[in-house]
């Protein structure tokens, strides 16, 4: 991943949205919030997420259109490395474990889960 830093739960919400629109204004994100929060707030947070490489921008005037940079696929396998590191020792065994003891991951999606390994595995 381009960029090892962590989004705060602010940042990762306005991500999303990034990542859902492609290449987007500041007020194109604001269009899709309710309530609508300030120009200078979101602009503020897009800021911050290029700054920490997870946008890049085109400047079209006065105008800037940003645009991912890092994908959400990338993000995503960055946060479950370090999920499974702070919370179960490293382990993705001691992860599968929890899931299934909690009853969030029924024994059928195990071996679903098992299959589409073997699966990858093979590709």
């Amino acid at each position: 991943m381009k960029s090892s830093k962590r989004l705060t739960k602010a940042e990762e919400e306005i991500m999303q949205m990034i990542w859902d629109m492609g290449a987007c204004t500041v007020s194109q994100l604001i269009e899709q919030m309710d309530p609508k929060p300030p120009h200078s707030t979101i602009s503020s947070f897009v800021r911050i997420l290029e700054k920490k490489g997870f946008v890049d921008h085109k400047a079209y005037g006065r105008t800037y259109e940003y645009f991912p940079i890092v994908s959400k696929k990338e993000y995503s396998s960055f946060s479950l490395k370090n999920l499974v590191t702070n919370y179960f020792e490293g382990s993705m065994n001691e992860l599968v474990s929890f899931l299934v003891k909690e009853n969030d991951l029924s024994i059928k999606e195990l071996n679903e889960l098992m299959e589409d390994l073997k699966t990858n595995e093979n590709k």
